[in-house]
C-alpha cells in the first residue's frame, strides 16, 4: 500500500532522512509531503508514533491508488 503524509511546516533534511528513511518528501508552501510504501497497519502507526514523538502534527493521510 503507498501512502501519502502531509506534516504541518517544513521538516528538516536531517528529521526526514533519519525519522523516516523508508518515505520520500517533498516540501511545499508551510508543508511537508511524505510518499512511500507502507507494508501493514503495524507499520502504518509505526508511522503515526513517530510523527507524534516529534511532534509533528499530521494534516492529511491518504491511501495512493495502487
Amino acid at each position: 500500500m503507498r501512502y501519502e503524509i502531509r506534516v504541518s511546516g517544513l521538516l528538516q533534511e536531517t528529521t526526514r532522512r533519519e525519522g523516516f528513511p523508508e518515505l520520500e518528501s517533498t516540501v511545499v508552501p508551510d508543508q511537508t509531503v511524505l510518499v512511500g510504501d507502507v507494508v501493514d497497519e503495524a507499520h502504518l502507526y509505526g508511522l503515526l508514533n513517530r510523527f507524534q514523538a516529534l511532534g509533528l502534527t499530521v494534516t492529511e493521510l491518504r491511501r495512493l491508488p495502487e
